[in-house]
């Protein structure tokens, strides 16, 4: 026994054994696997949150190229009743008024074009401005600091092109 006391080995696994009772006693195990386990669940609900944001953006998304579409088949409506209208008058008149309804043909197609334009860029316009608040709005609730910045600011610039 005596000599069991003077031998280093017995007081380094007598260490080795009080030092395991201390973390056992303050509870470190707990503390930590709790710390890991609070920040997993704070992961876990991040990511969830981005993925609701990205399925809203996608319907956000879908909801305007399906205006899009209504409204350049509105304006071939336009243009075909346009065009149905013409052809009845045109039956209807008299060769004087075959002149008058060619300029008024152009400058209903005229007029067609231009309101066509204009409401396709209206669209194209409000839907940049929607997209392009959303993604904001959606990084500036789930990013913070000069990273979150960086990254709106690139999402914004590549934003317009990936619409048209």
């Amino acid at each position: 026994m005596e000599q069991m006391l003077h031998d280093p080995t017995f007081w380094v696994s007598t260490a080795f054994v009080a030092f395991i009772g201390l973390l056992v006693y303050l509870k470190v195990p707990k503390l930590v696997t709790g710390a890991l386990d609070e920040r997993a669940d704070k992961i876990k609900s991040d990511i969830e949150e981005a993925e609701k944001l990205r399925e809203e953006a996608q319907k956000l998304l879908a909801d305007y190229q399906k205006k899009q579409r209504d409204a350049q088949k509105e304006a071939e409506n336009i243009v075909a009743a346009a065009k149905e209208e013409a052809e009845r008058l045109a039956k209807q008149g008299e060769q004087r008024l075959k002149d008058s309804l060619a300029r008024r043909e152009k400058q209903a197609m005229d007029r067609l074009a231009q309101a066509e334009a204009a409401a396709l860029d209206q669209v194209k316009a409000h839907t940049v401005d929607v997209a392009m608040a959303a993604t904001r709005q959606v990084l500036a609730d789930s990013i913070k600091g000069k990273k979150a910045e960086q990254l709106i600011d690139d999402a914004i610039a590549g934003l317009p092109g990936k619409l048209h």
